[in-house]
């Protein structure tokens, strides 16, 4: 038996006995000899790649992804017989990481500290002596409180961190309750949950239901103060929108490590909106224990397991 693995990052997985692994082009078709692959690991692939792994390999049982994010894989039109499995929970922390980076970067206010920085001027106005909470702008995570819209393994790897900051955290899920000890509210409920929100985390994935759904209602909910976190998908959020409120003052900062689309184009006026912090999309990119979830989802396959983390088909 065979899997195919990408050349976009080292791997080696522990590949059950009588298996092998081949790397491929994760840009090009899948070459002919390798037609008889029954797995394959998805990393940084192309569309082209995806359309003829789909087409090509008429014994795949497992497509395993490392990104959490599977839109691309269903769409392109692999068997229903085809095991597709997310990478959810191998980006948690590295996306965890990078949302705290983007929100303390707003909130200690890292951009302006460089801007006067260029300009070689020490500025009165972000040291010395300030309020712990002033009046209109959130400078502290103490106290803050965070609503993390998404609330799968990223959230649930996100929320203690905040906690350790000195947040009061919530979830917001499709359905409520308590997750790794941090109480969720409904989705229904996020639109009473706003006005009382200071910094909304979103890590929405991009559906027909989630497109725009950070959108004028939503950011205009928000207190003045508020801060946006984009982690999730850009379709999720009307850029739109929240350059409007960013212009107008009713939103006090946005953070995004996604836009829609990407790259964003050079002339897009989003890039010029105040008080906005864009990342290229570099939250994951990094998978942590992606060799581990290969080597057991095989397992699985191998020995009529369960598979760890199959996309909704």
């Amino acid at each position: 038996m065979k899997i195919l693995l990408p050349d976009t990052m080292p791997l080696d997985p522990t590949l059950p006995e009588g298996w092998e692994a081949v790397v491929v082009d994760a840009r090009a078709e899948i070459p002919a000899a390798h037609h008889d692959a029954a797995a394959l690991v998805v990393w940084g692939s192309s569309r082209r790649h995806l359309a003829s792994a789909a087409a090509d390999l008429p014994q795949l049982r497992l497509v395993q992804s490392l990104a959490a994010g599977v839109e691309g894989i269903l769409a392109a039109g692999f068997a229903d017989d085809v095991v597709v499995a997310t990478g959810a929970g191998l980006h948690s922390r590295t996306v965890s990481e990078h949302a705290l980076a983007l929100l303390l970067a707003l909130v200690r206010r890292l951009p302006e500290a460089r801007e006067a920085q260029e300009r070689h001027e020490w500025s009165d106005e972000l040291g010395g002596l300030q309020p712990l909470h002033p009046e209109g702008r959130l400078t502290t995570l103490l106290g803050a409180r965070v609503l993390i819209w998404g609330f799968g393994s990223i959230g649930q790897t996100l929320a203690p961190m905040l906690q350790g900051l000195g947040a009061q955290v919530r979830g917001a899920a499709r359905s409520a309750g308590t997750r790794a000890g941090v109480e969720v509210i409904a989705e229904a409920d996020v639109p009473a949950a706003l006005p009382g929100t200071d910094v909304l985390v979103n890590i929405l994935p991009a559906t027909e239901r989630t497109a725009g759904i950070v959108g004028r209602e939503v950011l205009a909910a928000l207190p003045d103060h508020a801060i946006l976190v984009n982690v999730g998908r850009g379709a999720t959020v009307d850029q739109v929108a929240l350059r409007e409120a960013l212009e107008a003052g009713t939103l006090g900062a946005a953070g995004l490590d996604v836009t829609e689309p990407e790259p964003l184009p050079s002339g897009d006026p989003l890039w010029d909106a105040p008080r906005l912090l864009i990342t290229p999309h570099g939250a994951g990119g990094r998978p942590v224990g992606a060799d581990e979830r290969i080597a057991a989802n095989l397992r699985a396959l191998v020995e009529g397991g369960e598979v760890l983390h199959p996309a909704a088909r």
